[in-house]
């Protein structure tokens, strides 16, 4: 439990509030996205932002693979990096905990 512990509360957390500032939001996503690109200061911190999340993304792609898993398993967690940058990753990271200990469950029953 403890490898999926962190991830899991931290994606309750921030896509709890993510779902609250997108239905109390004056305007649609696109239209905030736009905002922020048109002045040079915030469009650097989208930049930087979609940087990391692209690294992630290659990041859940070749642990994907690694694992021996189909690389189109992972486009889920890959769309939703490109519309809401952290929550990709962390569910990845969730499910790939649990992945872990379902699998790891029966060898320590074995013991």
């Amino acid at each position: 439990m403890k490898s999926v512990a962190l991830p899991l509360i931290a994606l309750i957390a921030f896509a709890g509030y993510t779902v609250s500032v997108m239905l109390s939001a004056e305007q649609s996503l696109i239209d905030f996205g736009i905002s922020l690109m048109s002045r040079p200061d915030t469009a650097q911190v989208v930049i930087d932002l979609y940087l990391l999340a692209t690294l992630a993304g290659v990041w859940m792609y070749r642990d994907t693979r690694k694992r021996g898993r189909s690389a189109l398993s992972v486009i889920p967690y890959l769309l939703l990096t490109a519309i809401f940058v952290s929550i990709g990753p962390l569910l990845y990271l969730v499910v790939r905990g649990l992945q872990e200990r379902k699998v790891s469950a029966p060898s320590a029953q074995e013991v």
